[in-house]
């Protein structure tokens, strides 16, 4: 049913805009359980046009896709000390299953760099087998205390691309040709203008050398 009542405008309210949007254009609606949400078929749309432009532009700089387990033992992210404190706030952590208490928790996908990294240590048997770049389209869980339709959710859609090179320069290389693609999709696709570059150390990414990054 259409609602007729004027639309806030964004000068004098832009959170109310931004939500009173995504509610008409039926895009989203909230879950039962807070910070997650339901996208709503007009949304998904969004979403699909947005992946298959993605996939396409990934497959075309040599990436395959793959998928990894929503759960993830405990003990593999505590392997990388910093990455799992960097992760640590945000996770969420399954005890039981089946009515049993799980012998080793299980965390919740926050990202999938500990499940893959083992899976490239057992598929990479020698120089031949480089590059490896797998891409995972997949769900992840991050605990948001602050959360917000699309921008912050505690459960939100995504990829995540992870390579394996034979030299520093060639992992370098490849992450700068992967930014590019990103830029050129946001500004391309979305028609969104982006700044692209290097984060600060005190912004990296948990458990990274370096991280860069789009930002608009």
């Amino acid at each position: 049913m259409a609602d007729d009542k004027a639309l806030t405008t964004r000068a004098a309210d832009f959170s109310a805009w931004y939500n009173e949007v995504i509610a008409r254009a039926e895009l989203a609606d909230y879950s039962p359980v807070r910070g997650c949400m339901v996208i709503r078929p007009n949304g998904y749309a969004i979403w699909e046009q947005m992946q298959q432009a993605l996939d396409r532009m990934f497959k075309d700089t040599g990436h395959q896709n793959a998928y990894f387990p929503l759960f993830i033992p405990q003990s593999f992210l505590a392997r990388e000390a910093e990455h799992v404190e960097g992760f640590a706030p945000e996770t969420a952590v399954v005890t039981i299953g089946g009515g049993k208490e799980l012998e080793e928790p299980l965390a919740i996908r926050p990202t999938s760099e500990t499940v893959m990294g083992t899976y490239f240590a057992k598929w990479i048997q020698s120089y031949r087998d480089l590059p490896l770049c797998v891409n995972n389209w997949s769900n992840v869980v991050r605990w948001e205390m602050r959360p917000r339709l699309f921008l912050r959710t505690t459960e939100f859609l995504w990829q995540e691309g992870h390579t394996a090179h034979r030299t520093e320069a060639d992992a370098r290389e490849e992450t700068m040709r992967m930014l590019e693609v990103y830029r050129d999709f946001v500004e391309r696709d979305l028609a969104v203008p982006v700044i692209a570059g290097r984060k600060s150390k005190s912004e990296k990414f948990a458990g990274a050398e370096e991280t860069y990054t789009i930002e608009a």
